[in-house]
């Protein structure tokens, strides 16, 4: 585990790094701000009704300008003197650009431009920060899906609904049939079957009983037990789920990253190119001097890179609150965007592409004279129903009895179920305890075992005159999911630790690419890297600790949202409800981002050039530049809003 643990620390790391080494300018400026940006557009409202070019209105512009933009001001002197200190070298930002811009327009008189550049920049700003804060809540909005309560026995033997936070090793708790467990333990009373598909993979329920070991997020069958906590349970599923929000907001895209690694250059090439510019004004286009600082000013508004700056953050951003609604949770907008570029998906089979649970296929009971195949289901049932066998809810889940029998029901280990009825004596149990076979059920028996089926013999007075047959069934969206991948050129394979057999049947139903079976846990990781050699970047979906390692090996690790913490805290997403079709939206938005962020990259660097040309021609002001370049920042980022809308 600790192997595990180390290797998802470093892969984290990189992707923080990354982060980093960008500026982000995405900062929580809180209710203070907001109310002195409508104060500057108050009073840059109000100055309209004032006299033209008066001392007061141009005072109530410089207002404006400095009420609603202190922030950008702020940051732009700030964060520019911090990286700069930081990296040793100057680092500025864009909003330096747009205060030296703003001070500019000032500067030359447009008192009403300067005012209504910073005001376009700062709703841009507002409005870029609302994408993030959406993003936040539609995350945290999810964390009421998760069970985060235990049943902590008292001092006085009352049981009191406790938070999974303060439970300490050496409490007891009560688990009643259907929980999930709160933590690791170890059961005190109480005989169970627990479904531990997310620990081990096995699809089949284990029974347990006192001295038993049970493990947190594993699923309680229909007994009922105490335990004692061996494990400290503060690393629950609650606090990874709020390392998300967190790590979905510091975690960018890699063209984010790739836009903010780029923007200190762009900006310093913009602040060397605005004095040679209005140097070359009145020799190379002759103009005057206050023509050309004019002009210098508009290029400088113009060439500004806010909409390039707000390109990739607010999609990104709209994408992850987009499928956070919908139960799909990402660590970081790099694995949303980098998911659109999948070549291969590796596939866990049990609890992910299988229900995780066996169900009744197919059976075959013998007909006797005078007694018909339902007299033989009333008996079957009676007998599973007071059983505590880990197969008995998938045969009462198949077979309903006309007519209830008063039975009583040993369970011999070795031996299976056996009861007696009416002077005969019926045994359920594996084929292996059973000598008098009829031909047709070892036919039956064999067909069904080459199709990876479980197979259980039902006898009468020790002669089998009965087998059911049970498998781990495909869940109902596999196939749907499987083919849409295959539509989309992406290479499917599934990896079991089943036998061969087993596998291939349930390939053969979803029409996967491929069957990897006989797999042992730590090959899986193995599997994933000779995927990444053959098809290039892979993503991994799998629940149980035994899927971990190729969690992150993958480039892409989604994790099952109901399967173990370990697997979902070293996944860079998680399907909140188990739901793969959550998957193949996941990678449709993921298409949609991709297209989004090109499109606004490709439109903010056409606004750029053409505002450039138009400044040099003398075709345009200061104030069709402020309206034309902060409006396209605006485009821009709701544009990336549209991601909010859910994706057909």
């Amino acid at each position: 585990m600790e192997t595990i643990n180390s290797k998802k620390s470093s892969h984290n790391h990189e992707h923080d790094h990354d982060h980093h080494e960008g500026h982000s300018h995405s900062h929580d400026h809180g209710n203070s701000a907001v109310i002195l940006f409508f104060v500057g557009l108050a009073a840059f409202l109000a100055a309209f009704f004032l006299q033209e070019g008066s001392f007061l209105q141009n005072s109530l512009f410089v207002g404006a300008m400095l009420l609603s933009g202190y922030h950008i001001i702020i940051e732009g002197i700030g964060d520019t003197f911090k990286e700069s200190k930081r990296q040793r070298k100057f680092v500025p930002n864009v909003h330096i650009l747009m205060t030296l811009a703003a001070l500019g327009a000032t500067f030359i008189g447009n008192y009403e431009e300067g005012a209504l550049l910073i005001l376009i920049f700062a709703a841009a700003h507002f409005l870029e920060e609302y994408a993030e804060g959406r993003s936040k809540r539609e995350i945290t909005n999810l964390l009421k899906m998760n069970p985060t309560e235990a049943r902590l026995i008292q001092a006085d033997g009352s049981v009191k609904t406790v938070d999974v936070s303060v439970l300490k090793i050496g409490d007891k708790l009560q688990v009643l049939n259907g929980d999930q467990i709160a933590t690791d333990g170890v059961i005190l009373s109480g005989v169970t079957s627990i479904d531990e598909s997310s620990i081990n993979g096995e699809s089949i329920p284990r029974e347990k009983t006192v001295g038993d070991e049970v493990f947190g997020s594993t699923i309680n069958g229909n007994g009922t037990f105490t335990m004692e906590v061996t494990k400290d349970s503060s690393d629950t599923l609650f606090a990874k789920i709020l390392q998300l929000v967190n790590q979905s907001q510091s975690n960018l895209s890699k063209t984010a990253t790739r836009i903010q690694k780029l923007e200190p250059y762009y900006v310093t090439a913009v602040l060397i190119i605005v004095p040679i510019f209005i140097l070359m004004g009145p020799s190379v286009f002759q103009w005057s001097w206050d023509e050309s600082i004019y002009r210098g000013m508009v290029f400088l508004i113009s060439a500004s890179p806010c909409a390039l700056a707000a390109s990739a953050v607010p999609a990104t951003l709209s994408g992850i609150s987009n499928l956070a609604k919908r139960g799909v949770l990402f660590k970081g907008g790099s694995f949303l965007a980098n998911l659109a570029g999948i070549k291969a998906v590796a596939f866990d089979k049990t609890g992910t592409l299988t229900t995780g649970k066996p169900s009744v296929t197919d059976y075959y009971f013998e007909k006797e004279k005078g007694a018909s195949e339902q007299e033989w289901i009333d008996i079957v049932v009676a007998m599973e129903k007071t059983a505590n066998h880990p197969l008995a809810n998938a045969i009462l889940t198949k077979f309903t009895a006309e007519k209830t029998i008063a039975i009583d029901v040993e369970n011999k280990i070795g031996h299976g179920l056996t009861a007696e009825y009416e002077g005969q004596v019926y045994q359920i149990g594996k084929p292996e305890i059973f000598k008098a076979v009829d031909s047709e059920i070892q036919v039956l028996n064999l067909r069904y075992s080459k199709e990876g089926k479980t197979v259980i013999y039902f006898a009468k007075n020790n002669q089998v005159i009965g087998l059911i047959a049970m498998m781990d069934v495909p869940n109902t969206n596999s196939k749907e999911v499987i083919n849409y991948l295959k539509s989309q050129n992406v290479h499917t394979t599934m990896i079991t630790g089943d036998s061969e057999i087993t596998g291939q049947a349930v390939g053969n139903l979803i029409g996967i690419d491929e069957v990897i079976g006989n797999v042992l846990p730590e090959n899986k990781a193995a599997i994933v890297q000779s995927l990444q050699e053959k098809y290039g970047t892979v993503a991994m979906l799998g629940d149980g600790v035994n899927d971990a390692p190729a969690l992150v090996t993958a480039d892409i690790g989604v994790a099952m949202g109901d399967g173990t913490d370990i697997a979902i805290d070293v996944a860079d997403a998680v399907l909140m409800q188990n739901d793969l079709t959550k998957f193949s939206y996941a990678y449709k938005v993921s298409k949609r981002l991709d297209r989004v962020v090109w499109q606004n990259i490709i439109f903010s660097m056409m606004i750029v050039v053409l505002l450039v040309i138009l400044n040099i021609l003398g075709k345009m002001d200061i104030t069709i530049g402020v309206i034309a370049h902060e409006g396209s920042t605006i485009l821009v980022i709701l544009n990336g809003l549209r991601l909010l809308i859910p994706t057909k």
